[in-house]
């Protein structure tokens, strides 16, 4: 059991070769992969029941404890990474199915990927778990509100349905998770440590069927599509910060936020473009870029605020 702990450990911090690996496999051959897209929700379905059996309600202490950091991190979640993917759109005067994708990941909720990347930066990662559970459970009526209004312009969008639609692939999972570990909590303990290698797994899968379901866009929008995401992402972080520090948040506590913006739900971008825009297959490639990109660009600025708050840890001493 130890060896395959130690497995699953050595997987989850080397996620991003995976992804990447995955990725040129999948545009290498397309049809290994394209065969999963119909899976793509059961998929995502299993990593929320996998986040809800690892939640407790010690995580939402984090939102008693310190209320205010909490809500600067969740009203940035859902202002800055919409209002930047808009905002790129418009710039660059995106094609309509690709703009559509760039919003739709920005309205996603955090990833739970910024708890363990807020962790590794020696942010707080209380309130990265805060900030997370709570995006994640406001993302069945905010996610499609905000898409709805943004992303209108370009295609009708049926908000109604996707609220449904992250009901059944994000609430339901995730209460049904809360519910398995009350209910079988020693049994549950065993299980839990295997689901971070499940989840790995899961998106490798996801981002592998629509980069091979994708191939032709990619290979002549997937540059300019790289370039949206690492910009979206970037600015994600940075505004993510400074709103942090404008509020007088702690440097821990705008870590976490940083992170928290900048890194989306790119997995429930990914399947509610399938779900909702499978007509237009380059939809779902923003989402499966940026999940992409954010698991390259966290772990890098994690090991910088890292060594930076260890060279200051060494000259305090």
């Amino acid at each position: 059991m130890a060896a395959f702990l130690r497995f699953t450990k050595f997987i989850q911090k080397t996620f991003a070769l995976w992804v990447v690996l995955f990725a040129g496999i999948a545009l290498w051959i397309p049809e290994a992969f394209v065969w999963l897209k119909p899976y793509i929700t059961w998929m995502l379905g299993i990593v929320m029941l996998g986040m809800g059996m690892t939640m407790t309600l010690d995580d939402f202490k984090g939102v008693l404890q310190s209320p205010k950091a909490v809500i600067i991190g969740v009203v940035a979640q859902f202002v800055v990474m919409p209002a930047l993917a808009y905002a790129l759109c418009k710039l660059f005067n995106l094609a309509p199915e690709i703009a559509i994708g760039v919003i739709l990941v920005g309205c996603c909720p955090g990833g739970t990927a910024s708890n363990v990347i807020t962790y590794m930066a020696k942010g707080n990662t209380a309130l990265s778990v805060a900030c997370t559970s709570v995006s994640t459970l406001l993302a069945p009526l905010l996610t499609p509100a905000i898409f709805y209004l943004l992303a209108s312009q370009w295609l009708e969008i049926d908000a109604g349905s996707m609220f449904i639609s992250i009901l059944q692939v994000v609430l339901v999972p995730i209460v049904l998770g809360l519910m398995i570990r009350a209910l079988f909590k020693q049994k549950v303990e065993q299980y839990i440590q295997v689901m971070p290698l499940v989840s790995v797994i899961a998106i490798v899968a996801i981002v592998a069927a629509i980069i091979g379901a994708s191939k032709a866009s990619i290979l002549q929008s997937g540059l300019m599509i790289l370039g949206i995401v690492i910009l979206h992402n970037g600015f994600g972080y940075l505004l993510g910060f400074w709103a942090s520090r404008l509020f007088k948040l702690s440097y821990p506590d705008s870590k976490a936020v940083a992170i928290e913006v900048g890194m989306q739900n790119s997995g429930l971008g990914v399947a509610l473009a399938a779900v909702h825009f499978a007509a237009s297959p380059i939809t779902a490639v923003p989402s499966a870029i940026f999940s992409l990109w954010h698991n390259i660009s966290g772990p890098a600025l994690a090991t910088y605020w890292a060594s930076k708050a260890d060279k200051l840890e060494k000259d305090n001493k």
